[in-house]
């Protein structure tokens, strides 16, 4: 007896293992294929905007290094939900789901190993929603205050009047060596004691200075024209080198984090200004509450997802249709914009968070749980059956409508 359960244990360690490495490909592939649709086509938006301010091409990188933890936010769950529901899909297909509950290992049993991953994905959202994802959102807003600023430096566009600052425009017909060798320049300054400089040269660079506020233009072979209102005459003259000098614009400083923005702030930071008093306005208060709510709804409803992938990816038999693997994305996916909305709700003051946020939670849970319990404890049960019925009927007329479409 003894050897028997030992044998008995063993084989159930290599069903498990056997799940875990089934559900681990569908969940990775699902995560970085989520991961990768979110960043490129955030990424065509940000070259755009990047090119348009006239920064640098790198920021884009920088940028989109600070979205990713938003986007796994959102991949996790969706990659633990269809990583769970692919892989009892296939085991339902091949009927080694059927083998594994003939030989008594019930849909209870089996819930050890997609929970095993559920557990410590929902610490890592968490963590990211928690913590990781606020700090980033600032950073971003950062880099774009300093595209705005000029902080990052702008690009000079060839064959196009550059302004750079408030009393510096700048025209070039050519550029060599990454912008360091400038041909065919024209340049406008002024100071502040109204003098203007307008120059033409064949050459030009920038050259950096002890002054950490100004730097230096040097044009070759050029002429130019100075006027000042203590002059009667504008003055010109034939130069072989002149040094413009360029004062640098005042770039302002960037908020502090989170100020007048909630979704900056830290879990605990929530709960200090949402349940603690610190927040010194009511509707602060209600920001607070409705983003510490938001992200806590978001993380726990990770627990409930193996429940609703197992109910959705055992098709009925003699079928193998995909419903299923289309209803879950779509209800996890109507769950977050109906959370997202009652959290801009809730932040407004116009309704609780408790009721907007945790009364979905709630039915959505008791939905899970029925379902989960049609499929694992009532023989036969199908909690899916009655939408495979409905689309199937629902083909079945559209395919006896094309002939006629055709004759028409």
């Amino acid at each position: 007896m003894m050897v028997l359960g030992r044998r008995n244990l063993r084989q159930i360690g290599l069903i498990d293992r056997y799940l875990a490495r089934t559900i681990a490909v569908p969940l990775l592939g699902t995560l970085i294929l989520a991961a990768m649709l979110l960043v490129l086509d955030k990424m065509l938006r940000l070259f755009q905007y990047v090119v348009d301010a006239g920064g640098p091409v790198s920021v884009v990188w920088r940028m989109l290094a600070n979205l990713l933890p938003e986007y796994l936010s959102l991949g996790i769950p969706i990659g633990l939900m269809l990583g769970i529901l692919l892989a009892f899909r296939k085991l339902a297909l091949s009927s080694e789901l059927d083998a594994l509950r003939g030989i008594g290992i019930g849909y209870g049993r089996l819930l050890r190993v997609p929970y095993a991953y559920a557990i410590p994905l929902a610490a890592i959202n968490l963590a990211i929603v928690g913590y990781l994802e606020p700090f980033t959102h600032y950073r971003y807003e950062g880099l774009r205050f300093d595209l705005k600023s000029g902080a990052l430096g702008a690009a000079i566009k060839v064959g196009e009047f550059n302004q750079l600052g408030k009393h510096l425009t700048l025209r070039i017909d050519r550029s060599e060596n990454k912008g360091t060798q400038l041909h065919g320049i024209f340049v406008q300054s002024e100071d502040s004691k109204g003098m203007t400089v307008a120059a033409t040269a064949e050459h030009g660079r920038f050259l950096a200075t002890d002054d950490p506020d100004k730097i230096l233009f040097r044009l070759t072979k050029g002429r130019l024209v100075q006027d000042s209102p203590k002059f009667s005459t504008p003055r010109t003259l034939a130069f072989d080198v002149y040094d413009l000098p360029v004062s640098l614009p005042v770039i302002d400083q960037f908020r502090r984090r989170a100020a007048g923005e909630a979704d900056e702030l830290y879990l605990h930071e929530l709960w200090r200004m949402g349940y603690g008093g610190g927040a010194p306005t009511p509707l602060q208060r209600a920001a607070a509450k409705a983003h510490f709510n938001f992200r806590m709804v978001e993380v726990i409803m990770m627990f409930m997802l193996p429940l609703l992938a197992i109910a959705l990816a055992v098709p009925p038999k003699r079928s193998s249709s995909a419903l299923g693997i289309f209803v879950s994305i779509l209800i996890v996916v109507a769950y977050h914009k109906v959370n997202q909305y009652a959290e801009s709700a809730a932040a407004q003051g116009r309704i609780d968070p408790t009721l907007g946020l945790w009364v979905p939670f709630a039915l959505l849970c008791v939905l899970i749980f029925w379902m989960y319990h049609i499929l694992a404890h009532k023989p036969g049960g199908q909690p899916i059956g009655a939408l495979e019925w409905f689309f199937a009927g629902l083909a079945k007329r559209v395919r006896g409508m094309m002939p006629k479409l055709k004759e028409a």
